[in-house]
């Protein structure tokens, strides 16, 4: 059994074999359940269009789930020189089943196998970071409830503006976190259709049934022309980063005003000393490294489309190996994000707020100045004049700061509409939700 699926009665260049190969085999591991996966929709639809007869097409899949345990056990190695997973899959099943595991590959080229495997990984890890998304949404928004009336110094152009509020603050993420929620569910959208049949990239001359396939496989359709199936490759990779950006700078900002709000001079926000680190020559400091890294893993991440683009730019329609190269930005970018989910759900419940003295504190006196306008306003002075009232009383140094706030509005001081953002989240989650377990096919897994 050939170790490449295209080899041939030559020995290919040693240094040309390593330079072409280059990452595919230790990253292919990921890959290894659905390339499984999508091996036995693949069986299954052959022996139904009667390419493979029973008896193979049982002892093909008996082996194939044998296999598939192995992947999801972690357990699963590509050896020495078998180039990638597909390989590696294909000469399992043949040194078991001789020539029934050659016949499996009836149909499909390795372009399209790859692409299965990359459509259902991604499904996979949309998902999981779909739920560590929610997960933290639904923590910002509980913690804007537990502390809606602590208030501190809202701020544009760093300079104080007016009175917010910790209630304001984290319900501010926790709704943003939605937004990010919709990019990722019109990337799962696109995720979610079968290229298996595609071959590579022109179709095949089999009866080949893609409807069942798509069916075995819980896609939502299939890519239907082959041509922009195999197109497909990199503009997946490609969309899947915006939403890996997207989301990355919704948490580099909460990241970044975590750094600046537990500062001495902010002094809004305190981390636990086990959460942070010190300095080698001055005892007193305490610095906030965790949200600092988070922050900086963030803004890297914020690059990855500029990557995914300058890889396939210039690339015409059809396969190209350049393709392989974007597994080695992408995969390890869902890595980076789900660990900064993760510590950022795990960091900021821990994290104590600072109410401030607002009214007292005399760098905050003109926070209150909107509310001294708006009173006026409502005692019938033109909005103009009464700016211009309370500007004069602030450069003459006479201005004294109405303390009683009336924020009444949806999504105000005093009316956070907490609920609203909460039932906001779950329609964008009912969205995704989908059967776990598609018919036929064992579920995948890491």
């Amino acid at each position: 059994m050939p170790t490449k699926l295209w080899e041939k009665d030559y020995d290919l260049d040693q240094r040309i074999a390593d330079f072409t190969v280059g990452r595919d085999r230790e990253l292919d591991l990921e890959l290894a359940p659905f390339d499984i996966q999508g091996s036995l929709a693949h069986v299954q639809m052959l022996s139904e269009v009667g390419l493979l007869d029973a008896g193979a097409a049982r002892r093909c899949k008996e082996k194939l789930e044998e296999l598939h345990a192995v992947a999801l056990a972690g357990d699963f190695v590509i050896e020495d020189g078998v180039e990638d997973v597909h390989s590696q899959v294909e000469l399992l099943l043949t040194r078991a089943l001789g020539d029934d595991g050659k016949k499996i590959h009836s149909g499909r080229s390795r372009n399209d196998q790859v692409l299965v495997d990359l459509r259902l990984y991604f499904r996979h890890r949309i998902e999981g970071i779909v739920a560590q998304t929610a997960e933290l949404s639904r923590t910002l928004t509980d913690l804007s409830d537990e502390h809606k009336d602590k208030l501190i110094p809202g701020y544009t152009h760093l300079q104080i503006a007016m009175v917010s509020s910790f209630g304001l603050w984290f319900g501010a993420y926790g709704e943003a976190l939605i937004d990010d929620l919709r990019m990722w569910k019109g990337v799962y959208d696109v995720v979610n259709q079968n290229p298996l049949g595609s071959a590579a990239g022109y179709g095949s001359s089999f009866p080949l049934n893609r409807d069942r396939t798509t069916e075995l496989l819980g896609f939502d359709e299939p890519v239907v022309n082959v041509v922009a199936a195999q197109m497909g490759r990199g503009k997946t990779e490609l969309l899947v980063a915006f939403a890996i950006a997207g989301l990355a700078q919704t948490v580099g900002k909460m990241a970044m005003d975590v750094c600046l709000y537990s500062s001495q001079n902010f002094g809004f926000l305190q981390l636990p000393p086990e959460l942070t680190t010190g300095s080698s020559i001055m005892p007193h400091k305490k610095n906030p490294d965790v949200f600092e890294l988070l922050r900086g893993r963030c803004n890297l991440l914020q690059s990855l489309p500029a990557q995914m683009s300058q890889l396939t730019a210039n690339l015409p329609s059809g396969y190209h190996r350049d393709f392989q190269l974007l597994k080695e930005a992408i995969f390890p970018a869902l890595d980076q994000l789900e660990d900064g989910l993760a510590i950022a759900l795990y960091a900021l419940p821990r994290t104590s707020v600072r109410a401030q003295e607002l009214p007292t504190d005399p760098r905050y006196t003109y926070l209150y100045s909107v509310e001294a306008v708006n009173n006026l306003v409502l005692e019938g002075v033109p909005f103009r004049d009464a700016y211009t009232q309370v500007g004069r009383d602030i450069e003459a140094g006479t201005f004294v700061p109405p303390t009683e706030l009336k924020h009444t509005h949806l999504g105000s001081l005093g009316n956070l509409g907490n609920d609203r953002i909460r039932e906001k989240l779950e329609k964008v989650m009912d969205s995704f939700k989908r059967d776990a377990n598609p018919k036929g096919s064992p579920a995948a897994g890491r």
